[in-house]
């Protein structure tokens, strides 16, 4: 299993810096998610200051975005980093990408396989020289002249995970995706009641079996009283969203998200998380001490996940 190391809000001017200290601590990885920065700009910044760390975005944004955009920067981020940058994509949910983003919104599963399709057409125009010609439902790319033309890219494409919490993302990303990006709100067993599952009907449509597709797993982890209040307060946003209540709904928690979902619409975000008991605590992170805190990991996913990335701050990374 591959230990990553992640940022939820890091400046551009920090990114290298961080990469570069999980890159000296020995880490396999450096994701980044987007919150308030672009993600894209602050990995290359990563990319120049580190050699050997696997660099990705998780999420960006798709749907924030068009496959030609997004297609140009990962190819661009893959050059630059000589070819340790993965694409990391999540669809947001539909209150974000109209009211924050002014994008459309419909079909999110739908709109997410042909946004993946797409660019992995653009991407090979670009690889063989052949005709540009992609048509689907959302998306139409049909024009690519020698101008815009990069060329085949030294490094290959990208890697491309897709994040994922319902059941239809998540067979999208089976299908069409090259690695899955498990959501921080997640349990043990809703990963191997409904994800695992939906990944393998994803993997069954395109002839595959899961063997060599990655699953990342951003799990929650906390060594402290400190990180435990933090978790319980992104447990308490997380479950007040109505996209993620599938999660809480499978350990018979619904009542749960209904009452952080009317406190949420009440602005009542400092306490929310005083409704996160021990027990949902327990299902959602792992604890420990800084010492422990990974073998706990490994007991919990080491079967299930390929690559790891904890929320702790203070975990060790073990030996190999």
């Amino acid at each position: 299993m591959k230990l990553d190391s992640a940022a939820v809000d890091c400046t551009p001017g920090e990114a290298g810096a961080i990469a570069k200290r999980a890159e000296d601590q020995g880490y396999d990885g450096f994701w980044l998610a987007e919150t308030k920065h672009d993600p894209f700009l602050a990995l290359a910044g990563a990319a120049a200051a580190t050699e050997r760390i696997e660099l990705g975005t998780a999420i960006a944004v798709a749907f924030a975005r068009n496959p030609m955009t997004v297609a140009t920067t990962a190819n661009d981020l893959r050059l630059l980093s000589e070819g340790r940058f993965n694409l990391g994509l999540g669809s947001q949910v539909e209150a974000h990408i109209t009211k924050r983003f002014s994008m459309p919104w419909s079909k999110p599963a739908a709109r997410m396989r042909e946004f993946v399709l797409a660019i992995r057409a653009i991407w090979h125009a670009w690889e063989t020289g052949e005709r540009l010609a992609f048509r689907g439902e959302f998306y139409k790319h049909t024009l690519m002249t020698p101008f815009f033309d990069p060329g085949p890219n030294p490094h290959g494409t990208a890697p491309i995970y897709l994040a994922g919490v319902g059941g239809l993302m998540t067979e999208v990303a089976g299908e069409v995706a090259d690695g899955f990006l498990c959501h921080n709100f997640t349990t043990e067993r809703y990963l191997r009641e409904v994800t695992l599952p939906a990944l393998e009907r994803g993997r069954a449509k395109a002839g595959k079996t899961l063997e060599g597709f990655e699953i990342s797993g951003p799990v929650f982890a906390a060594t402290n009283d400190q990180e435990i209040a933090d978790v319980k307060r992104q447990i308490a946003f997380y479950g007040s969203t109505p996209a993620y209540r599938p999660v809480l709904d499978l350990h018979g928690w619904g009542a749960l998200h209904d009452e952080l979902h009317r406190m949420s619409r009440r602005q009542q975000w400092a306490q929310m998380s005083k409704l996160i008991t021990d027990e949902v605590l327990a299902e959602f992170c792992v604890l420990g001490t800084p010492e422990t805190v990974t073998a706990a990991l490994l007991d919990r996913y080491g079967d299930v996940v390929t690559r790891v990335s904890p929320s702790s701050s203070v975990l060790q990374r073990p030996e190999k």
